[in-house]
């Protein structure tokens, strides 16, 4: 197989509104919606930086897709197009069908369309740049959170970061327990229409990918606040808390990180909004703290003190 064997038998075939021109030529001509501004994201994945060598290639692709849908997700936005360049050690046609299947089964589930990209000889390094759509002017910002929010994350956290660490043998977990958090390791369920729910309630958002307090930390340091947390207030699975030392759950809730859930603001009047919101998306949000105007974060520990974190999140050069 060849590289224009595969883009023919596996890429070249996708239609959708709005595309004018897809793959086969030097760019595709894609034309937004009347209305509606166009969202950007480009995310970068390394063999053993952002995945295993071992990951199968449908988890693989899964997660790929995924984590830059949540950041359209994030912004309220619709994804419709993404483009996929990929370093590949061979064209093995049993992997990349695996992989293909696996892709397009997501991307057809929230709509997308694959438009473009790149393949060459390489190490496994992936790059997806993903293009979202959402009404003029109402997107969820890093910098729009106000003094008096509410501070709410949404599903679970902490899972991901738990797998990972058992994988890193920082810690273990038993079977049943590490298959459930490695299942929020390797697929990642992207929040695209809670995102959209909250264009006109939320103040501020995020996706949760390299730690809560540190995405956190972008909306405030983006908003020119602070804010206020508590621990126990943070929704993490019961039976890690069971299983693990206090420290290591708070530790993968708050700075693990691979989480992909939404961290967004919003004025307490606004609770049975979100709430309604969030029931009729089929997912549960939880209240974690508060904005203030002290220009810090602060994490409340169950006893009462304030908590001190080694670190905040992923280091993307550490």
């Amino acid at each position: 197989m060849t590289e224009f064997d595969f883009i023919r038998q596996y890429l070249q075939k996708q239609k959708s509104s709005g595309l004018i021109l897809g793959i086969g030529d030097d760019a595709a001509i894609i034309r937004p919606s009347h209305g509606f501004d166009l969202c950007f994201s480009a995310d970068m994945l390394l063999k053993d930086r952002h995945f295993f060598s071992d990951t199968a290639p449908e988890d693989l692709a899964w997660k790929m897709l995924a984590v830059n849908i949540s950041d359209m997700a994030a912004m309220g936005a619709t994804p419709k197009w993404v483009l996929l360049s990929a370093g590949l050690p061979e064209l093995d046609e049993n992997w990349l069908k695996r992989f293909c299947d696996s892709f397009f089964s997501l991307a057809q589930r929230f709509g997308i369309t694959l438009i473009g990209g790149d393949t060459t000889k390489g190490d496994l390094v992936f790059n997806v740049t993903i293009i979202g759509e959402l009404p003029q002017g109402q997107a969820l910002r890093r910098d729009t959170a106000k003094d008096g929010d509410d501070i709410w994350v949404s599903g679970q956290i902490g899972s991901a970061a738990a797998a990972l660490n058992c994988r890193l043998n920082t810690h273990t977990l038993p079977p049943d327990l590490f298959d459930r958090c490695h299942d929020r390791l390797l697929r990642p369920e992207p929040r695209v229409e809670l995102g959209q729910a909250l264009l006109p309630i939320a103040h501020a958002a995020q996706d949760i990918s390299d730690g809560l307090a540190q995405d956190l930390g972008h909306i405030l340091t983006a908003s020119s606040v602070g804010a206020e947390i508590s621990a126990n207030a943070l929704p993490v699975l019961e039976e890690l808390k069971n299983v693990l030392p206090h420290e290591s759950w708070l530790s993968c809730a708050l700075a693990g990180g691979d989480d992909y859930e939404l961290v967004f603001t919003a004025p307490e009047c606004r609770r049975s909004e979100i709430q309604k919101a969030a029931e009729q998306c089929g997912v549960a949000v939880t209240p974690i703290g508060k904005i203030n105007n002290t220009g810090r974060l602060k994490i409340i520990d169950s006893n009462g003190g304030e908590l001190k974190l080694t670190s905040l999140g992923f280091d993307h050069f550490g």
